[in-house]
């Protein structure tokens, strides 16, 4: 995102911080600034959690009356927590954002980018050892197919939004772009989407992170993006990039890669993976004549998730489920399992779910799929779990890691971490389904990345 602004002010990030200064700035904060398109509320902390590890049952279609998609507003959840001086931005950004959507040349020059750049559309595979493997005694049991986004540019479904994004850049003007990243799939997106468009590329990593996923770090690098070390993990990157990012309105393009943010930014990112869905639709359709029963996906913030729950939120009779990391387990602390334990806060400009103390400050995240790490969710998402049209569950490190384990010996291909949380989600769902029940598993991103930690786990 990028605007013109001649008068700085102060900045305030109306965010549950881990600094407790900033957390007694916050009532300051509120009370010395106008927030528009959201109430504020005077207790942030609001006990709206659900202590469970699921939500078992599909309740409704959620009504379009409780979406306000010009305010980026899904039930109570999302909105623009935001200083003043970031509204005419977000402003502007919103608005270029719904001129990009209805302009013919934008469309067609973005529709060229993503068949023959990113490589779309992306396979539905029928995965039919692993069919096989999830059979019951009787040789019943559910058809497992896995949206192949692994197979896209830069190796995960990242390069959907990024693109997209960074032609948003070169329209409005802007040199240079700001993102920051977990897994390193976003970074390494938009490192190659600035590189195809002449774009400078900044790219701002937590040290955990950059650790972990060192070989994401070298091709980002590679590609000419500047690699910035945060003290921290993908929260403190994005924290990093925020500030960054606001230093330099005037020049510079901030490039989120998650469905979190103030608006319009989670619902850019959803409306350029919402392609996932669609082609999912689709291929559906071509493949056995009808829809899928059941949508997987895993879930850190949820960019992947929503791009396939997106296309089917309205169709009923079509599952949709989340899965979480559950780390070490739940009770243990050591996990990302924002929609299980989390409560109801406002983080980095919008109110959703968090992984929070009893006096709002952020709780630290932990997932051996470093994607998943993130102590918020998408607000859209935290609205489908509140309206029970989403389910969502979790999978343990262990769990992950085996589901890695098991793609490769079945299937001869290699799912990043991060999806493997849903691929495991597949030992609990499958036993309880239908016979030839078509499920449909979001492989959101190739797992090279993750060998070592597998290989030495």
């Amino acid at each position: 995102m990028a605007c013109s602004s001649s008068v700085m002010t102060k900045t305030f990030f109306l965010t549950s911080q881990t600094c407790p200064e900033e957390s007694r700035n916050l009532t300051r904060a509120i009370k010395s600034m106008t927030c528009r398109a959201t109430s504020v509320v005077s207790n942030l902390f609001v006990n709206g959690g659900n202590n469970g590890a699921t939500t078992s049952v599909t309740k409704k279609v959620p009504k379009d009356e409780e979406i306000d998609f010009g305010n980026g507003k899904f039930g109570r959840f999302g909105g623009k927590f935001v200083p003043e001086t970031l509204i005419t931005c977000l402003s502007k950004l919103e608005a270029e954002f719904y001129s990009v959507i209805n302009d013919t040349k934008f469309q067609e020059e973005l529709a060229i980018a993503l068949s023959d750049y990113v490589g779309r559309e992306t396979p539905l595979y029928f995965a039919e050892r692993l069919t096989n493997h999830y059979k019951r005694e009787n040789g019943e049991g559910p058809e497992i197919y896995l949206k192949r986004e692994d197979l896209n540019h830069g190796g995960a479904h990242k390069m959907n939004n990024a693109i997209a994004q960074a032609m948003i850049a070169r329209r409005l003007g802007r040199k240079r772009v700001v993102a920051a990243t977990g897994s390193g799939h976003h970074g390494v997106a938009t490192a190659a989407a600035c590189a195809k468009l002449s774009l400078e590329c900044t790219i701002f990593m937590g040290t955990i992170d950059m650790e972990k996923q060192s070989s994401n770090v070298l091709l980002m690098k590679m590609l000419g993006a500047k690699v910035k070390p945060v003290l921290g993990s993908f929260k403190d990157a994005t924290s990093e990039a925020f500030r960054n990012w606001v230093g330099e309105l005037e020049s510079s393009f901030y490039l989120p890669g998650t469905v979190v943010g103030p608006h319009p930014c989670p619902s850019m990112v959803r409306h350029f993976q919402s392609v996932i869905g669609q082609e999912t639709r689709k291929q559906a359709m071509d493949k056995w004549g009808g829809k899928p029963d059941v949508l997987v996906a895993c879930v850190g913030s949820g960019s992947n998730a929503l791009g396939l729950f997106h296309d089917f939120i309205h169709d009923q009779d079509v599952r949709l489920i989340g899965v979480e990391g559950a780390g070490f387990g739940l009770n243990t602390g050591l996990h990302s399992a924002t929609m299980a334990t989390g409560h109801v806060g406002v983080y980095h400009g919008a109110m959703t779910y968090l992984l929070q103390d009893e006096e709002g400050q952020i709780l630290g995240p932990h997932s051996i799929g470093v994607g998943l790490e993130y102590p918020g969710v998408s607000p859209e998402l935290s609205f489908l779990k509140d309206s029970g049209r989403a389910e969502f569950y979790t999978a343990t490190d262990e769990e992950a890691l085996e589901a890695y384990r098991l793609l490769c010996r079945l299937e001869g291909i290699f799912p990043a971490l991060e999806a493997s949380h849903a691929l495991a989600f597949l030992d609990k769902l499958c036993p309880t389904l239908p016979n030839l029940t078509k499920v449909v598993v979001n492989l959101s991103g190739r797992g090279d990345k993750d060998a070592a930690t597998v290989f030495n786990s």
